[in-house]
């Protein structure tokens, strides 16, 4: 599986570089230790920010930048850390879904980065960043038909598969999910990249029986 961008999306976002992390894993049901670690992190959160403030960290706000860029409003279609954090700072409970999911999340939260998670298995073919169209068709985990008109969107040889504010049903992560893409969005150069690298492998040692973690970078 290759993984490219566009022109379109390279041109308008110079900046733009992504993590690419293949890996297997085993899910589960969110254990409470993992927990623990989420709720440190939701506290941190809260300290740190307020929800007036929360848009204008360098990583929300370098993927806001690039959605005005192609002419989408990123306070009608948030990038989903930004969404995960307004949720904190809402007094809102994030959602528990599974070990694997839910360590995306707490990865996104903790860097600022949106981070797509995908089942390899559900993909065909190749895939490309492109921009979404008025002819795309996407149905949104848990939110049915998302207009992806004028987001950056992945997509794979049937369709689109990602976005910064949500993923698609087709490819989601599932209880069997054994072969893991994820894919971190950084529109602001590769800061905070190899952190958020790492902190995934840390986590998916720690709770995913994780055997197998390979890296690409498109920068």
């Amino acid at each position: 599986m290759e993984i490219t961008v566009s022109k379109i999306v390279r041109d308008a976002c110079p900046d733009l570089s992504l993590a690419i992390i293949k890996c297997e894993v085993c899910n589960s049901p969110t254990s409470t230790d993992f927990w623990v670690e989420m709720e440190k992190e939701i506290s941190k959160i809260k300290e740190k920010y307020s929800i007036e403030e929360i848009n204008k960290r360098p990583e929300i706000a370098a993927t806001r930048k690039a959605y005005k860029t192609f002419g989408k409003d990123p306070n009608r279609y948030r990038p989903s850390a930004e969404a995960l954090c307004r949720r904190i700072l809402r007094e809102i409970p994030v959602y528990k879904v599974s070990t694997l999911v839910d360590i995306i999340n707490l990865v996104s939260i903790h860097s600022g980065f949106s981070i797509g998670g995908f089942d390899i298995d559900k993909i065909q073919g190749n895939i490309e960043l492109g921009v979404g169209t008025a002819d795309d068709e996407f149905e949104a985990i848990g939110r049915g038909v998302l207009n992806v008109e004028g987001l950056p969107l992945y997509r794979d040889e049937i369709g689109g598969i990602g976005t910064p504010t949500s993923d698609h049903e087709r490819t989601k992560i599932s209880d069997n999910t054994e072969k893991l893409l994820m894919i971190i969005n950084g529109y602001s150069e590769k800061n905070g990249l190899t952190e958020a690298v790492d902190h995934f492998k840390e986590l998916l040692q720690k709770y995913a029986s994780l055997k197998e973690f390979k890296v690409e970078w498109v920068e």
